[in-house]
């Protein structure tokens, strides 16, 4: 099981999780402390192999650390991209693919997204125009709630994504389905004041810190999906001021059953998380 958080490029995290230091790495500084990272910035514009090849060297040698990506939102959200982004999105992986490091490739799609003929035909020409890179579904519609639909991502070995959101109406509940060789778990928080309110901006909807009581049901949910999935990746997505580093340790922690080791920094700002992590040593800043 990996355990690890979505993205690593938030300003609002120095002086937290990162040094105060404009040079440090975030990627080489959250390796240090979780064995995968979700990369989000894909899906809003499609990276050069370039970027994606200076991510695979800047990541830890040896340790069974992976990324995981999300696919431009073109594919899944306006629908919109062609042959010429699935090129260039293709090319964006290979760095990844041939490193051994890319983990998983999310696709996730918005609420709108339902349950009907139309779209699972889309769906499925998507998974093969894909086929052949470890892929995960992220829906939130809860008309997909459906045993056909999860036996059809079973019978092409393909991950379905399980999440907690703030819920409301027809939203996705949460879930324990391994229908892949990939289990895969994402925690938004559950930030119902901010998530549906249009002018609410990316950092209030994801202002949200798990209790030790909220994570419970999802450590016995994460226990099952890594009895049938070859390999489960956890990540959280409650990013706003590093409180997704919070619960990823929180998780590990109660994963491997033992304290891990954790920024000074944000044990000072989180002083829960003292019950399962330790201090790290000085920290030097991770240079470019």
């Amino acid at each position: 099981m990996r355990v690890g958080v979505a993205g690593w490029s938030y300003p609002d995290w120095e002086g937290i999780v990162y040094p105060k230091t404009p040079r440090t790495d975030g990627l080489v500084h959250l390796a240090r402390y979780l064995d995968t990272i979700e990369v989000n910035s894909p899906f809003y514009r499609i990276p050069s192999p370039k970027t994606t090849a200076s991510w695979a060297r800047r990541a830890p040698a040896k340790t069974g650390f992976r990324f995981t990506l999300k696919l431009f939102q073109g594919f899944t959200h306006d629908r919109s991209a062609g042959s010429r982004e699935e090129q260039a999105f293709k090319q964006a992986l290979a760095p990844l693919m041939e490193a051994e490091l890319l983990g998983g490739l999310l696709l996730q799609f918005p609420w709108s997204f339902k349950n009907d003929p139309e779209s699972r035909d889309y769906l499925n020409k998507l998974l093969d125009r894909f086929f052949g890179y470890p892929l995960v579904v992220e829906i939130r519609h809860a008309s997909w709630n459906d045993r056909s639909f999860f036996d059809f991502l079973t019978q092409k070995a393909i991950a379905f994504c399980n999440i907690d959101q703030p819920r409301i109406g027809r939203s996705i509940g949460p879930s324990s389905h391994a229908t892949g060789p990939i289990g895969y778990v994402r925690l938004h928080g559950r930030n119902y004041q901010d998530w549906f309110r249009e002018d609410a901006g990316r950092d209030a909807r994801y202002d949200y810190l798990y209790s030790e009581e909220e994570l419970d049901p999802w450590m016995e949910k994460i226990s099952e999906i890594s009895e049938s999935a070859s390999e489960t990746y956890v990540i959280t997505n409650n990013h706003f001021r590093g409180q997704a580093v919070v619960n990823a340790l929180q998780i590990r922690a109660r994963i491997e059953k033992r304290k891990v080791l954790a920024p000074a920094s944000l044990l000072e700002r989180y002083p829960v998380l003292r019950s399962v992590a330790e201090p790290d040593g000085p920290e030097q800043p991770s240079l470019f």
